[in-house]
């Protein structure tokens, strides 16, 4: 009983996605759980799963190639017959579980354009090939459709290249000894994106502390309360809050540089969106809190809570991972005493949380008094806000942490 296996559909938007690596070869065997290829569209990279046992008996299409959703990409056994004969039926698509994402929200790499300002057609992969090899992309003929470059058009540009002078010889240096390991899917993606944004994101950075005596006093106060039923407060949630109510305040903050267009775009969200960093086994991943700005205190915890645990069970989708121009990332609970965070892809601030620390304090009399402060470092895109936007962005969070009672009123 031969099968088609296909290009799966791993979001509501996603048309095609790049195959980026087969985790099972032609002829081998595999059981129902088994991560049979790894599929990367311009948000996520996915470890897509079998739902049963079979045997892969043939690709017929490539790592590295980019395919519509529900193209035919393998054929695959379900009794282990091997390869059938030709008059032999083929079923419908193999049955493969939801796939499990393992990267962080992001947004794909700019576009290339010529000098007259017309996009050039391409792969993602081969935009990274061309990168990778110094392929000037303005310079190649795409055999794909309508033109578009495809990695082997890249390859093929940069071999025939005239060969480069030589260069002068400098001292090589010597890599340190150590054992060798290849990343993960995960590892390798989030090293890649947040490269980019290191390097194409203009970030600056903003520091302060908030006193959150009372604020802790208040989480205390709530959680003591067992009775009700109503989920545990922790200082998470409440700096959630604080940044919801600034963000609700300050809409202009909800807005992202969007690369696509010539020239750029900005682009402005207007749904109170944020994303919150999670610690999960396979990596940090950044699932967005739909709606936080609006959310009452308890529900914002719940549904934080809820996406906290389908992130570090691997049951995030792609749209769990979209959206958002800011995010918390809370390292408190690692003893550190500031953060300062990069800006995830495709979002335009973050907000890197610090350890409560005990601080003695001058009064108005000059007298000290112990203090409890929070550090916090706002990174920001300085595309996007001036250093006035985001100070003033950034002390609202802090009113909102050192007055916490409003936190529990309506939003």
């Amino acid at each position: 009983m031969v099968r088609e296996l296909v290009m799966p559909k791993l979001g509501l938007t996603m048309t095609e996605g790049v195959l980026a690596e087969w985790r099972v070869s032609p002829g081998q065997p595999f059981r129902s759980g088994d991560v049979l290829l790894v599929v990367e569209t311009d948000k996520i990279a996915s470890e897509v799963e079998a739902d049963s046992d079979g045997v892969l008996i043939e690709t017929t299409i490539p790592a590295g190639e980019t395919v519509a959703v529900g193209t035919p990409i393998a054929r695959w056994s379900a009794d282990g017959a091997g390869a059938a004969p030709a008059a032999e039926p083929v079923e419908a698509p193999a049955p493969i579980s939801a796939p499990t994402p393992v990267a962080a929200n992001a947004r794909p790499q700019p576009a290339p354009v010529r000098a007259n300002g017309e996009r050039i057609l391409s792969t993602p992969l081969a935009r990274r090939r061309a990168e990778g090899l110094g392929v000037d992309l303005a310079a190649v003929t795409g055999s794909g459709p309508r033109g578009r470059i495809k990695v082997a058009d890249v390859e093929a540009a940069a071999q025939t290249r005239p060969t480069p002078q030589p260069v002068p010889q400098v001292p090589k240096i010597e890599t340190p000894a150590g054992e060798r390991s290849k990343p993960t899917t995960l590892q390798a993606t989030v090293a890649r994106r947040l490269t980019a944004a290191k390097r194409d994101v203009p970030h600056f950075y903003l520091a302060a502390e908030a006193e959150v005596t009372e604020l802790a006093a208040l989480r205390d106060r709530l959680n003591a309360d067992t009775e009700s039923g109503l989920p545990r407060i922790s200082m998470t949630h409440l700096v959630l809050a604080a940044v919801g109510r600034a963000l609700a305040a300050m809409p202009e903050m909800d807005r992202v540089w969007d690369d696509e267009p010539a020239g750029g775009a900005i682009l402005s969200l207007g749904r109170g969106d944020i994303g919150m960093a999670v610690d999960t086994p396979r990596g940090l991943v950044a699932p967005v809190l739909r709606g936080a700005a609006t959310l009452p205190l308890d529900r914002l915890a719940a549904e934080a809570a809820s996406l906290t645990r389908r992130a570090r069970d691997g049951r995030l989708t792609e749209e769990d991972l979209q959206g958002g121009a800011v995010t918390v990332s809370n390292a408190g609970m690692h003893n550190v005493t500031y953060m300062t965070s990069i800006i995830n892809p495709g979002q335009s601030s973050i907000l890197g949380v610090g350890s409560v620390r005990s601080v003695f304090r001058p009064d108005a009399a000059g007298a000290p008094v112990l203090k409890r402060e929070l550090g916090l470092v706002l990174s920001a895109d300085h595309r996007l806000f001036d250093g006035v936007t985001a100070l003033a962005f950034l002390n609202r969070i802090i009113a909102g942490l050192e007055r916490p009672l409003r936190l529990l009123r309506a939003p």
